[in-house]
């Protein structure tokens, strides 16, 4: 990791930054995963000896057409994106609210935040300028606060509001693969600290987020490379499935929004779940499969792509408002 800290302090293209965001989430899992392994369960094992996130809530039945994974393939994974993919909304703005409630936020905070999120989903872009000003503010902001407190806001925001935010659709999907015996992550623009919280409460081998750079256990005020967004969410794949000897045309993956088309472009199996209007035109192109758990309500016209890579801009700054206000107190 010093390596890829030194490279972010100079200037970099933005292919660099891409790259370099990738391996960094990829390098960040991948230590995870051999810092904590995860815990085999056979199909038939009882109920007390499943890991706690998959006896909260039993995955309904995977939805008919789906291709069927090869049983302990050991080349072959699967990608979920987080929002509105797997989480009904934005992570990011359970993140808020959650701090909201917990009066680390004040009105004139979620308000402003709500009103970017309304924002961004109308118009389905990023605005460059508003883009970069948030993240100058939000990197400022997490400067020099410790991660092990952001890590323990995120434990106890996720754990009480992300069971009731899951599509369940999607939920089985993910148990489809992991009873497959597969490796199945979680790829989102969201920080990092989300991403292992939300990976981890639906069982999930582990998650690919943005990587906010520390050293010795406090941030610095910078990313490492850039949003793990567009692009950069291929980079990672291709990372992971680099160190982990990952096939991927046997892997699948899953997004709803048309700024991950590079991410499925990747995978021999890609899924669109409950698409933006851009990614389902793309899928009925390329053929791709199409599942919207979105029952009984209008496919929104404008999906949550813009949110999501907002995701780690917002999060810093609602982490950095909570740390001070914490640190103050």
């Amino acid at each position: 990791m010093a390596v890829l800290r030194r490279l972010t302090q100079s200037r970099r293209s933005t292919t660099a930054r891409t790259a370099l965001a990738g391996e960094a989430a990829a390098e960040a899992a991948e230590a995870a995963l051999q810092a904590e392994p995860a815990v085999a369960v056979a199909p038939d094992a009882p109920e007390e000896q499943a890991p706690a996130a998959d006896r909260s809530t039993k995955a309904p039945k995977a939805p008919a057409g789906n291709h069927t994974p090869e049983r302990d393939d050991p080349r072959a994974a699967a990608f979920f994106d987080c929002d509105n993919t797997i989480l009904r909304g934005a992570a990011i703005f359970y993140l808020g609210v959650g701090l909201y409630r917990r009066g680390f936020l004040t009105r004139r905070d979620i308000a402003r935040f709500a009103w970017q999120q309304t924002w961004f989903r109308l118009h389905g872009a990023e605005d460059p300028d508003h883009m970069a000003d948030a993240q100058h503010t939000a990197l400022g902001l997490v400067a020099g606060k410790r991660t092990a407190d952001l890590e323990a806001l995120c434990e106890e925001v996720f754990e009480q509001v992300v069971a009731d935010k899951i599509w369940p659709g999607t939920r089985a999907l993910v148990q489809m693969h992991l009873d497959a015996g597969q490796r199945v992550w979680l790829v989102t623009a969201a920080p990092l600290e989300v991403a292992r919280v939300i990976a981890r409460r639906l069982g999930m081998t582990g998650a690919l987020g943005t990587v906010a750079e520390a050293e010795g256990g406090l941030y610095t005020g910078r990313l490492v490379g850039e949003l793990l967004h567009g692009p950069a969410k291929a980079a990672a794949v291709r990372a992971l499935a680099r160190r982990e000897r990952l096939a991927l045309d046997r892997c699948a993956a899953y997004s709803d929004s048309a700024n991950d088309i590079p991410m499925l472009s990747l995978v021999g199996h890609p899924y669109v779940v409950n698409p933006d209007g851009a990614l389902r035109r793309h899928a009925r192109a390329q053929g791709w499969r199409v599942r919207d758990f979105r029952t009984g309500r209008k496919a929104a016209r404008v999906g949550l792509p813009a949110a999501a890579a907002l995701g780690v801009v917002a999060g810093g700054a609602a982490a950095g408002v909570a740390l001070h206000r914490r640190r103050r107190a």
